[in-house]
C-alpha cells in the first residue's frame, strides 16, 4: 500500500464581503492552526426586497469580482511564499440542488452563479475545479442536497459534519439542531441517501464558520497526500482520500486489501481490513459500516483500563480555559486575555490546538516546556442567523511522557499548579480564579458576603484540566477478515468518550 501523510484543515470558512479586508487575518489564524487552506468565499448578503422582506442574494457582479481580484492577489502571494492555498467561494443556485463549496487548483477561475448544479458543473468541465456540498440533510429543494443531480467527478466527497450537525443520516446521535430557520434534517437527503443511489464519494467534515476559521467543535477535515502541496493535496481530493473528525484530530489509516479510503477493490469472501487509529481523547468504540450498516461494533473502552500504568507513562490531557462573569450582570465582560506556561520533567511530545476564535499564541520553547497567551470569549460567534452558540473556551491537547510519579507544572496568570501525574490519570478537575471573583464583586457591587458561594463561583474565570488518557487509551490498531461479497462500500466510524468522532470515506467494493 503507498504511503500518505495527513494533513489537516478547515475546508468552509465563509468570509463575507463586507469583512474581506480581513483576510490576511484569516490566512495568519490559518497558518498557526492548519498545514493547507481552500479558502471559500461568502458572495451572498441580505438584500432588502420592495415588500420589505429581507431575502438572502448574490452581491452585484462588480462588487464579487472586485472582492474576487483581492482574493486573487493573495492567494497567489501565499502560493508563492509557499503555502498551499486555494481559491474557492460558496455555490446557492436556486436552493434545488443543494449548497456547494467550489474550489480551484489553479487561481485563474472565476466564480460562477448558474441557478442549478448541472449548469455549475457545465460551467467548469475539463477544469480542475470540484464542488464541495455541504448541510446536504436539509429538506430537498430547500437547499438540501439533491441526489438526482449529483456528479461524483464534480464532488468527489461531501460535509457530513460542520457547525450545523451531522447530515450522516436522520437518525444518528449528533443532530442538526442549531439552524432554527433551516431544520430539521431529512433522510431523503443524508449522506447515506446518495451512498444508497449507488453514488460514489467520500466524506470531509469542515466548520461552516462565518467569523474565525477553524473553530474547535465544528470539524475538521483531513487528507491522505504525499505533502502538503497544492498538487499533492489536489490529487488526494479527486481520489477522495479524505475523512472528517467533529472535534480533535483523530490520525485514521484504513485500508481493505492495501486500497487506502477513497478507493475501490475487488470483491473478496476473505478481505483484509487494516485500521490503525491515533485519537485525541480516549477511543469509545470502532464501527466497521457496510452500505450503512454496522457489520462489526468494536470496543474500547474497558479494554484498556485495567491495564497498569508503567513507571514511564505516555499520556494526553486537555486543558481548557475559559467560562467567567456572568454575561447577564457583567455584560461588558466579554473577554479575558490569559498568560500562561507548562513544564514537564519529561517530555512534551505533542500539542493540538484548539482554538475557536483570534487572539491566540503558542511557543514551545524546549522538549520541557512551553508558553500560552491566550484571549477567550463568552461564545464562538461562529455563524449568521444561526442559534445559540455553546460557551467558548480555547485550550490544548497535550502529549506527555514522564514518570508517572512527576508533577506537571502548570502556570496561569502567574498563578502556579502542581499536577501529580497520578492524580491526572484518576480525574480531570477544575482550577477557579475566585480571587479575581472577589475582587469585581467587590469593585463593582461592594459585595463580599453570602450564605453561599454562588455569586463567586457564577462570575469566576476558571481552567478545566481533563482527565488525562494513557497511550493504551487513545491508540487502537484493527486488523481483521471481512466479506465483502456483499457490499457496495464500506466506511468505519470511530468514537471517542468525550463525544467526537471521526468518518472515514467509504472504500468502494468493486466486481
Amino acid at each position: 500500500m503507498e504511503k500518505y501523510n495527513i494533513y489537516w484543515t478547515d475546508m468552509h470558512s465563509n468570509l463575507h464581503h463586507e469583512k474581506i479586508k480581513n483576510l490576511p487575518k484569516w490566512v495568519e489564524q490559518v497558518k498557526k492552526l492548519y498545514d493547507f487552506w481552500p479558502f471559500a468565499y461568502y458572495p451572498y448578503y441580505m438584500r432588502l426586497d420592495e415588500s420589505g422582506l429581507g431575502v438572502e442574494d448574490v452581491y452585484p457582479f462588480d462588487v464579487v469580482q472586485k472582492d474576487w481580484e483581492y482574493i486573487r492577489d493573495i492567494t497567489n502571494k501565499e502560493n508563492e511564499d509557499g503555502f498551499s492555498m486555494f481559491m474557492g467561494y460558496e455555490w446557492q443556485g436556486s436552493g434545488e440542488d443543494g449548497d456547494h463549496n467550489v474550489f480551484f487548483l489553479g487561481n485563474e477561475e472565476d466564480p460562477d452563479f448558474s441557478l442549478r448544479y448541472d449548469d455549475l458543473v457545465k460551467t467548469y468541465d475539463g477544469k480542475n475545479a470540484i464542488g464541495i456540498p455541504h448541510h446536504l440533510a436539509y429538506q430537498l429543494g430547500f437547499r438540501g442536497k439533491n441526489w438526482a443531480t449529483q456528479n461524483d467527478k464534480f464532488s468527489p466527497f461531501v460535509e457530513i459534519y460542520s457547525s450545523h450537525g451531522s447530515s450522516e443520516s436522520d437518525e444518528t446521535c449528533v443532530p442538526m439542531t442549531r439552524h432554527v430557520h433551516m431544520g430539521p434534517r431529512t433522510g431523503v437527503t443524508c449522506v447515506e441517501q446518495g451512498w444508497n443511489t449507488n453514488h460514489k464519494f467520500g466524506v470531509i467534515a469542515s466548520g461552516d464558520n462565518h467569523n474565525c476559521p477553524g473553530i474547535f467543535g465544528n470539524g475538521y477535515c483531513a487528507v491522505l497526500a504525499k505533502s502538503n502541496s497544492k498538487e499533492d493535496i489536489w490529487d488526494a481530493f479527486i481520489n477522495r482520500r479524505t475523512y472528517g473528525v467533529s472535534k480533535n484530530r483523530i490520525d485514521v489509516v484504513y485500508s481493505i486489501d492495501d486500497a487506502i479510503m477513497g478507493s475501490s477493490v475487488t470483491k473478496n469472501r476473505e478481505a483484509k481490513l487494516d485500521l490503525s487509529i491515533v485519537a485525541g481523547d480516549a477511543i469509545d468504540r470502532v464501527e466497521i459500516i457496510g452500505d450503512n450498516k454496522v457489520l462489526s461494533m468494536i470496543p474500547h473502552t474497558s479494554v484498556w483500563e485495567s491495564q497498569p500504568i508503567d513507571n514511564t507513562v505516555r499520556f494526553k490531557f486537555k486543558l481548557d480555559l475559559g467560562w467567567g462573569p456572568d454575561t447577564r450582570v457583567f455584560k461588558d465582560i466579554v473577554s479575558k486575555y490569559w498568560e500562561g506556561s507548562l513544564y514537564t520533567p519529561g517530555k512534551i511530545l505533542s500539542i493540538e490546538k484548539c482554538w475557536s476564535n483570534f487572539g491566540q499564541d503558542l511557543k514551545q520553547i524546549d522538549e520541557h516546556s512551553c508558553e500560552f497567551n491566550i484571549t477567550s470569549y463568552k461564545s464562538t460567534g461562529s455563524g449568521k442567523w444561526m442559534g445559540s452558540d455553546p460557551v467558548a473556551t480555547e485550550g490544548f491537547i497535550f502529549e506527555i511522557e514522564c514518570k508517572k510519579d512527576d508533577l506537571i507544572i502548570l502556570t496561569v496568570d502567574g498563578v502556579k499548579y502542581e499536577l501529580p501525574v497520578l492524580e491526572m490519570l484518576e480525574c480531570g478537575r477544575i482550577l477557579p480564579l475566585l480571587d479575581e471573583a472577589h475582587e469585581l464583586l467587590e469593585e463593582r457591587y461592594h459585595f463580599n458576603k453570602y450564605y453561599r458561594q454562588d455569586p463567586w463561583w457564577h462570575n469566576c474565570y476558571k481552567v478545566k484540566v481533563f482527565k488525562a488518557v494513557p497511550y493504551q487509551g487513545y491508540v487502537k490498531d484493527i486488523h481483521m477478515t471481512i466479506d465483502t461479497t456483499k457490499y457496495r462500500q464500506v466506511r468505519c466510524r470511530i468514537y471517542q468518550k468525550n463525544g467526537g468522532v471521526a468518518w472515514t470515506s467509504p472504500i468502494f467494493i468493486e466486481e
